[in-house]
């Protein structure tokens, strides 16, 4: 039995069809059951846990042959990530007491980096979940091609999409979300010893252009993509609500200035097999 942390989720809901695919049982680790009632109906058990509770954590990995944790991101974090350091004690120690067989841990590209920025949550799980007694696996993929999600409603009514990743013609690694569930429900199910890294992106590199030549073709009319000048970004997350923009704004600078990357070599990087178009239709279609 393999217990899913996020299920409810595209990367954890991705891991959890390949999982049931492949005839293997599921426990759908989750805050509000109502949410998980799709995954009853297809046949997954349901533990009610929130990523903060170690005993109920404790609780829903018991017996699990392996667990896959997607540690809740935290988009405006206070200074020091309290709020990751909570999620991620909470998760070591509930591990640490159900002893699975295994773990696979869904981590980021530049997860290795030094310089402190909206990643370095994952960097933090990494740290303290690389001394569990039992095997586990970082699970690094590049940046989410359904980012683009928020660029539907700019791209179908304006012809325009907001960049802050530039220059707008800079390739970055991204990757679907449904291929990294996918090589997910395939690391969970592998035997392994101690700690490894898998790296992953999708079939080719994308650039703010390519995601805008994307929507052209998707929609039917042109759609270009504008550069948002950083000088304008803190005034403009903070008008958005934002309290501590600057783990963002570095996030952003990391993928800019190309210190936010993969860190195994090239031929070690997992490719995926979804590309950009086909993401982007979905992305417009759902929006309709």
């Amino acid at each position: 039995m393999y217990a899913i942390t996020g299920i409810t989720g595209k990367v954890g809901g991705a891991l959890a069809r390949a999982l049931l695919a492949a005839g293997q049982q599921v426990r759908a680790v989750v805050r509000d059951a109502e949410r998980a009632a799709s995954w009853q109906a297809q046949g997954c058990e349901i533990a009610i846990a929130y990523m903060e509770d170690e005993s109920a954590l404790a609780a829903a990995f018991q017996g699990a042959t392996g667990v896959f944790i997607l540690p809740p991101s935290e988009f405006d974090p206070a200074p020091g990530f309290p709020e990751a350091k909570v999620v991620i004690d909470a998760v070591a120690n509930a591990l640490r007491r159900a002893k699975p067989q295994k773990v696979v841990c869904l981590s980021t590209i530049g997860a290795h980096a030094t310089e402190s920025n909206l990643l370095t949550q994952r960097t933090l799980i990494e740290q303290a979940l690389t001394h569990l007694p039992m095997p586990v696996t970082f699970l690094r993929p590049g940046w989410f091609l359904e980012n683009s999600a928020w660029d539907v409603a700019s791209a179908r009514d304006t012809g325009k999409i907001a960049s802050f990743l530039q220059p707008l013609d800079r390739v970055v690694p991204m990757v679907a979300t449904e291929d990294v569930g996918s090589l997910a429900a395939t690391l969970l199910q592998q035997t392994w010893k101690g700690v490894r890294v898998v790296e992953l992106e999708g079939p080719h590199r994308v650039s703010p252009n390519d995601i805008a030549t994307a929507f052209s073709r998707a929609l039917g009319h042109p759609v270009r993509a504008e550069v948002v000048e950083r000088a304008q970004w803190e005034s403009m997350f903070v008008s958005q609500g934002m309290k501590h923009p600057m783990p963002r704004i570095r996030m952003l600078d990391g993928f800019n200035e190309g210190w936010i990357c993969f860190e195994g070599s090239p031929d070690e990087v997992i490719r995926g097999q979804i590309d950009l178009d086909t993401v982007i239709r979905k992305l417009v279609a759902d929006a309709t």
